[in-house]
């Protein structure tokens, strides 16, 4: 016995007259022809305007209810809305023009960070080990020239964060994306102008401690050298703040 499949040219099921009604209607506060306070028509006026039953135009108004785009006044008749305010995405109000909001994504780093680097000093792979020392040469490579580091920092601290093999850490670097890496902020046209030779050979330093300790599997190393690194930035844009001050 051979199982019948369905046809891949099947039609799918066409709309009823609710959801047409509330689509027309939904289309109508959208494009601004009923405003935010307006009073939508009647039953008997939109039961003529749609040819549909009083039925279909209570279902439809209960449909755009629902949605909030609507609501009913006792006596009175049906309004639109103002629309909803849409919730703010994480991170996305975060004024990167500002040293203090900086300074707030490095204390928030800190807590995160070292502890991806304890986790990736027990669970990461020879290719994920590979990863985060391709990744610190090519910062130091980076520094060394005097080439803009940023992207290649940011490299170094996401291949610790896959090493952990838990997604979540490596997701929550991807989500924070430029406010990752504060000096990409301080200096829109030449994003090392901020840091001198002295600071480029202490991130150096920072960046080979976090990594030789993930190498030797020292979970407690790898989190306290993460979270020294991440402390002293903190340091360097109080100091700016101070400055600014």
């Amino acid at each position: 016995m051979t199982n019948a499949t369905a046809p891949d040219n099947i039609a799918p099921p066409a709309k009823t007259l609710v959801a047409k009604m509330t689509d027309a209607l939904t289309a109508q506060i959208a494009g601004g022809h009923y405003r935010p306070g307006d009073r939508l028509p009647s039953e008997a006026q939109l039961t003529q305007e749609f040819g549909v039953s009083r039925t279909v135009v209570r279902e439809a108004i209960a449909a755009l209810r629902s949605g909030g785009l609507v609501e009913a006044r006792h006596g009175i008749g049906v309004f639109v809305l103002e629309p909803a305010p849409s919730a703010p995405l994480p991170f996305h109000g975060v004024d990167l023009a500002r040293v203090s909001s900086l300074i707030e994504m490095l204390e928030l780093r800190t807590a995160v960070e070292g502890d991806a680097a304890a986790l990736a000093a027990l669970r990461r792979s020879p290719a994920q080990e590979e990863k985060i020392a391709e990744a610190f040469d090519a910062f130091c490579a980076s520094a060394a020239e005097g080439r803009p580091s940023a992207e290649a920092d940011f490299n170094f601290h996401l291949a610790i964060a896959q090493a952990t093999n838990n997604p979540r850490f490596s997701e929550f670097l991807q989500v924070l994306g430029p406010a990752l890496i504060p000096r990409r902020a301080v200096s829109q046209t030449e994003e090392e102008a901020a840091l001198s030779a002295a600071d480029l050979t202490r991130l150096v330093s920072e960046h080979e401690a976090i990594l030789v300790a993930i190498q030797d599997g020292n979970e407690d190393q790898a989190r306290m050298a993460m979270r020294q690194h991440l402390k002293n930035s903190q340091l360097r844009y109080r100091s700016m703040l101070r400055a600014a001050r």
